[in-house]
């Protein structure tokens, strides 16, 4: 049987823009075994794939090269017998492990002096005229198929699965805190990148305020990561009828917070990870964008509406807004989102 290793990007986001490239390499290779080697933060998305027949999880730092962990891999990897191999950071140091390996395939991305790491490659698109991150990684298929199976790409869009574990996990969750399971708002107000991709704490706490007016059944749930736990703290502090909105910030595993998400009426968030969950879940929601361009990372379903302002001085793709203001994300406010909110 013929094996394909996908060696995972590092972003939740981008894990899983990479689904549709997955789903290609099924459809062109209908037998073939395809496994992911992952870190552990981003190993949950391939796990709610359904072309992943394994997913391998290392314990990958930022920014560090972890040489004897990338031999140790490499040496188990090559006894599976991969036949090729699909890069998908451009990194130097993510492409050792399948040259390592001996896979005779690696395709990616040129890029971080990868030259005979990377044997099978595309030029990487210029800054300023980047396509969307799904057309990104789905373009890599291409150089596998001749050009009369080629064709232009049309829009893909993520799709995921939550498992049952994770679901009834979640829903243990819920009897125990009783919250009803049909009542669920999810509001996730973090974003790893930095603070011009974070809508302000006091609007989010201003939007809580108008959900748990509108209907005392509703319940909201804050979702992040452990960092973002400061977050939903500061919107605790500013909100009233504290007893319906729950703080689940880094309360989670990745797999819970799948299946949190599919289970909820409505999400809104930042461009984040957990903004393309939803998207790939097909969950009503609201994605609010600063300082990132929706048009290179949007989410990816007819059930989600974006805001951005399109101010002159955006997309800045900047960690900090360089001008102080952050007028991108303060200027949206608590009412439009939840006017939006209720046309969903």
């Amino acid at each position: 049987m013929q094996s394909i290793l996908i060696i995972a990007p590092n972003w939740i986001g981008d894990a899983v823009m990479t689904q549709p490239l997955l789903a290609k390499l099924k459809t062109l290779y209908p037998q073939t075994q395809i496994d992911v080697l992952a870190s552990s933060w981003v190993a949950p998305i391939y796990r709610a794939c359904t072309e992943v027949h394994e997913v391998i999880e290392a314990q990958f730092e930022h920014k560090q090269l972890q040489w004897s962990l990338r031999k140790q891999l490499a040496k188990s990897i090559e006894a599976s017998q991969y036949q090729m191999c699909f890069v998908l950071p451009n990194s130097f140091k993510s492409a050792l492990i399948p040259w390592l390996a001996n896979i005779p395939f690696r395709i990616g991305y040129r890029g971080e002096i990868r030259f005979g790491l990377i044997n099978v490659a595309l030029d990487n698109p210029s800054k300023t005229n980047r396509p969307p991150m799904v057309e990104h990684y789905l373009a890599l298929s291409q150089l596998l198929q001749d050009e009369e199976q080629s064709s232009a790409i049309t829009e893909i869009r993520p799709q995921l699965n939550v498992s049952d574990l994770a679901k009834q996990s979640v829903t243990h969750k819920l009897q125990q805190m009783n919250i009803p399971g049909d009542s669920i708002y999810v509001l996730c107000p973090g974003a790893e990148y930095g603070s011009s991709k974070r809508w302000p704490t006091d609007h989010f706490a201003a939007l809580a305020q108008n959900l748990l007016a509108q209907n005392a059944k509703h319940h909201i749930i804050l979702l992040g990561s452990k960092g973002d736990d400061v977050y939903a703290q500061k919107i605790l502090s500013q909100t009233k009828q504290a007893s319906q909105l729950h703080n689940w910030c880094g309360g989670t595993s990745l797999d819970e917070a799948i299946a949190l998400l599919g289970m909820s009426k409505a999400v809104v968030s930042n461009d984040s990870g957990l903004m393309h969950i939803a998207a790939a879940l097909q969950t009503p929601q609201i994605a609010i964008f600063g300082s990132s361009d929706p048009s290179h990372t949007p989410p990816l379903s007819d059930k989600a509406k974006v805001i951005w302002l399109n101010l002159p001085c955006s997309p800045c793709h900047q960690r900090e807004c360089p001008l102080g203001h952050l007028q991108c994300l303060k200027d949206i406010t608590p009412e439009k989102v939840f006017a939006t909110l209720n046309t969903l």
